[in-house]
């Protein structure tokens, strides 16, 4: 009992959520530790460097196979008479393929340099004949059979634009062609649409900044709105494409969340009380919170769902503790909600929110805040180990595959971490409510087998009174026998009947 009050607890230092850069910024395990913008830099620097080391091994192969075909048809011509025709050599028509192949790889390469580049170039407002053609398909979300949620977000975003008059309509054209540019592009990777999107968003926050003079929230409201205009048609095309494995990595998560049903909120050294009824109204908040976060189409409402969730942590944490929640309280806490919540496909939510949402909200401020420590969060259910719950590698063992639950230490009878009723109801709110309901309807129980055998006495001296009172009744006649006298004539009536 000794060991098991050790408990080491779950820390995260908060310099480990920043930028692995040091810039200051929120960072993210799914750039590496980066922030956005770091991560961009990085991911472009890396980039351009594999596009030059394509081309300088595109050139290579071009000059060895000029060089090649330079050697042959020197040997075939030197062979030959000076007066013959030249013939073509074997291996200059074996060369044909192969330097087809050359052009093909290099026109490839060169699709690919210019692929982000086309959604911002000036040419791109003139673009082929053939992509005309496709931008000019009406798609899914474009056609008149848009979704309610579509049309209203429609609305409201040109409701939006009309204070800012013609800005407001090249806002809205730019978004739309943005649009009909995204669907139209089916080969992207989904890094590669992330990056097309967030080449975007900066290229319309720049415009702003020049359009508000430096005025940061107005733009932020705008890009809020652009946001929401074009990820509510983009959602069906980018949340969780079948070019990754982000259905893999939810699948593989919720068999994970499931897997550790058994953990429970002192092994987390969680600081919360479930049994106060705030409390217990604040975690299940922050449960429906975090399992609404599926529900919304937009990163920023996504990300808004994670806020709220965390908000009824730290609102559940300080009601327990009686004074302010610290940032060691809060992640311990928040592992412990998705546990018991198992959020549907929180990878790619998580995944989506960091390829799509605005770079400024996740870099900063409280959304990033909370965005992070849900990375963290997940990161840590996927390297739970017996340490981090501070028990035996055999303990843990035993509770994944099934053979025992810490619910009940069978050796002692008392609950790991624990060692009086009490505990037990600390421990599992839920189960001691269970208990409780068992306990009330043995009660019922007992009462029914009560009333049960009294109806049945009942009934039975209902069916034995008949039998009592006919008895009683032939006892009194045996006893007391009817006698019938003869009549008696009185002297009277005698003589009016001699008369």
């Amino acid at each position: 009992m000794s060991q098991r009050t050790e408990r080491r607890g779950i820390h995260v230092d908060q310099s480990d959520l920043l930028c692995k850069k040091g810039c200051g910024y929120y960072g993210n395990a799914a750039w590496q530790g980066l922030c956005s913008k770091c991560w961009r830099e990085e991911y472009q620097r890396v980039r351009q460097k594999q596009i030059q080391d394509d081309w300088a091994l595109a050139e290579k192969l071009q000059r060895e196979e000029e060089a090649a075909y330079a050697s042959s048809h020197g040997a075939q011509t030197q062979s030959q008479p000076q007066s013959a025709a030249p013939q073509p050599h074997p291996g200059h028509a074996s060369l044909g393929p192969f330097s087809k192949f050359e052009e093909k790889k290099t026109n490839e390469k060169t699709r690919k340099v210019t692929t982000v580049k086309k959604f911002f170039s000036p040419s791109s407002r003139t673009a082929p004949k053939k992509d005309s053609q496709e931008g000019r398909t009406p798609s899914p979300s474009l056609s008149r059979h848009a979704s309610f949620e579509t049309d209203q977000v429609s609305k409201d975003f040109m409701d939006f634009l009309k204070n800012l008059q013609k800005p407001g309509r090249e806002i809205h054209k730019q978004s739309r062609a943005f649009i009909v540019n995204m669907l139209s592009k089916k080969d992207l990777s989904a890094d590669e649409l992330s990056e097309c999107v967030q080449d975007f968003y900066q290229n319309m926050a720049d415009r702003l900044m020049s359009h508000f003079k430096g005025s940061s929230e107005s733009v932020e409201q705008v890009m809020d709105q652009v946001e929401k205009f074009i990820m509510t048609r983009l959602y069906k095309s980018v949340f969780c494409p079948e070019t990754t494995d982000d259905e893999k990595k939810d699948l593989a998560t919720q068999k994970r969340i499931r897997a550790l049903h058994w953990v429970t909120i002192q092994m987390l050294c969680v600081s919360m009380d479930e049994e106060i009824p705030e409390v217990s109204e604040n975690v299940v908040k922050a449960i429906t919170d975090i399992i609404e976060m599926d529900s919304k189409r937009v990163p920023r409402d996504k990300l808004t769902c994670i806020t709220s969730c965390s908000k009824q942590i730290f609102s559940a944490i300080r009601t327990t503790k009686n004074e302010p929640a610290s940032a060691d309280d809060f992640l311990p806490a928040l592992i412990y909600i998705v546990l018991k919540a198992n959020p549907p496909r929180l990878q790619s939510n998580i995944q989506y929110i960091t390829r799509f949402c605005n770079p400024s909200r996740l870099m900063t401020g409280e959304d990033g805040y909370y965005f992070t420590n849900l990375c963290c969060a997940a990161a840590f259910i996927e390297k739970l180990d017996a340490q981090s719950l501070n028990l035996s590698p055999e303990e843990f063992e035993r509770y994944m595959s099934g053979q025992a639950s810490p619910r009940i230490n069978s050796s002692d009878g008392e609950w790991p971490g624990a060692g009086t009723a009490q505990d037990v109801a600390a421990t599992n709110p839920v189960l001691a409510q269970l208990n409780h309901n068992l306990e009330l309807l043995s009660g019922l129980s007992s009462r029914q087998e009560s009333v049960m055998e009294a109806a049945q006495s009942l009934q039975a001296d209902l069916l034995a009174w008949p039998v009592a009172v006919q008895k009683e009744v032939h006892d009194i006649l045996e006893k007391y026998p009817l006698e019938i006298l003869p009549r008696k004539v009185s002297a009277i009536r005698c003589q009016q009947h001699g008369q």
